[in-house]
């Protein structure tokens, strides 16, 4: 019980305990014919391959719906706060909701970018003002190693 409560605390302070039945930072991810579905609707929605989105959802959370990174990023997508608010999220942590928003995202990137990949996931990752000043993906160490990951995923889902 102990362990559960501050976790609890701290993410009372994020608005995050209160009705999910996800806490931020809880060890565990959803289930994969879970993820399948949540996956396979929002692609269905948005247009985007299902076998992209599941790549990015992994690279960024690995399936754990309560993931908060270190800048910031909520939930299964990891969306930034200002990208939840664009989609008129409630609720980062709701699985539903933000892989919708993340996916819906990641179709406006891709149409940004002319369907290049590459470029779409790059500007996930470190936003599109950096693919723009750089053009291209950004010579970021992380950035380039993500684009990598969620490429190579993507070819093998």
């Amino acid at each position: 019980m102990t362990r559960l409560f501050w976790p609890c605390i701290f993410a009372g302070a994020l608005s995050a305990c209160a009705g999910g039945g996800y806490l931020p930072y809880a060890s565990h991810s959803l289930d994969p014919l879970t993820l399948n579905s949540l996956v396979t609707n929002a692609s269905q929605t948005d247009g985007v391959p299902a076998g992209l989105v599941r790549a990015v959802m992994m690279a960024e959370s690995a399936g754990n719906p309560g993931a908060i990174s270190v800048a910031g990023a909520q939930g299964l997508m990891q969306l930034m706060p200002g990208t939840s608010a664009s989609c008129g999220i409630a609720n980062p942590f709701d699985p539903v909701e933000n892989v919708h928003c993340g996916t819906s995202y990641l179709h406006s990137l891709l149409r940004r970018y002319h369907n290049n990949i590459a470029l779409a996931v790059a500007a996930y990752n470190a936003g599109p003002g950096a693919v723009d000043r750089y053009g291209g993906v950004p010579p970021y160490a992380e950035t380039r190693a993500y684009v990598v990951r969620v490429l190579n995923a993507y070819r093998s889902y």
